[in-house]
């Protein structure tokens, strides 16, 4: 039940959503037991960021919700494959790019919890 959702300051079309979320229902099985069967994916493009208090480049930030926990190891995995996709997919700097993730106890699904 992993959810990841970008703000990035360029403009996204639907088909460059729809290569996002290909590419990123892959990279989530960089995690044990996750798959895009599961994955819910957000986008919010031509969002404004400031990055080191400017917005002079293109920038991103990405938010990782996971239910259940990794390692470090698979979450330094995981983020090299993310920048490099907006990277080589938005030529977004890999050095704009902040990745977070948040482990969740409690997730709620079709009127129940896991």
């Amino acid at each position: 039940m992993p959810f990841i959702n970008s703000k990035v300051s360029v403009k996204l079309d639907s088909a460059k959503k729809e290569e996002l979320k290909s590419a990123l229902g892959k990279i989530i099985e960089t995690i044990p037991g996750k798959s895009e069967a599961w994955l819910m994916v957000g986008f919010e493009d031509n969002y404004s960021l400031y990055f080191k208090g400017n917005n002079s480049a293109e920038s991103a930030f990405i938010d990782v919700k996971l239910f259940g926990s990794a390692s470090r190891e698979t979450y330094n995995n995981l983020t090299s494959k993310i920048c490099s996709l907006f990277n080589e997919s938005l030529n977004i700097p890999k050095d704009r790019i902040y990745v977070t993730y948040e482990e969740v106890e409690n997730w709620g699904y079709n009127g129940s919890n896991f």
